[in-house]
């Protein structure tokens, strides 16, 4: 099944069990597609869908720590809530010994020997880590691979 569906039949058991905070999150995934979708004209595939996802979470994580440091804790409440939604469609997250071993593999794939080759390596790293990882935390593990 494709995630544009599981999103939407995800929405419509949020309807009927009137959960509103997880069907407000659901309309903020389904608003954030269709706005892509319309402003690309294109109709975008799970690939697409993860990385949007990836984006939302992104985006709160940026939200929470400007709220706290704010002293708006509530407003905090709300994007966390929001993040758990968006997990719900994002695959299981990778372990930090599963991450390791792939940033070994890519690199050693890569043949990258220094810091110039840190785009060779993210490259290969990305489309394995959409949605799984934090890509800045790959980032910091690449790097020290790199200088290591």
């Amino acid at each position: 099944m494709s995630m544009k569906k599981q999103i939407n039949d995800a929405m419509k058991e949020a309807m009927r069990a009137k959960d509103k905070p997880r069907l407000g999150a659901i309309r903020l995934i389904q608003a954030e597609i269709k706005r892509i979708e319309v402003d690309e004209r294109i109709e975008i595939d799970d690939t697409r869908v993860l990385a949007i996802l990836d984006k939302m979470v992104k985006q709160r994580r940026d939200s929470i720590n400007q709220y706290e440091a704010a002293g708006r804790q509530e407003l905090a409440d709300v994007e966390v809530q929001e993040i758990n939604v968006i997990q719900d469609f994002l695959p299981a997250a990778l372990s930090d010994a599963e991450i390791a071993a792939m940033v070994e593999a890519a690199v050693t794939s890569s043949g990258a020997t220094s810091m110039a080759d840190m785009g060779k390596v993210m490259g290969i790293l990305k489309p394995q880590i959409q949605g799984r990882a934090d890509g800045g935390a790959v980032s910091g593990l690449v790097k020290a691979a790199l200088n290591s």
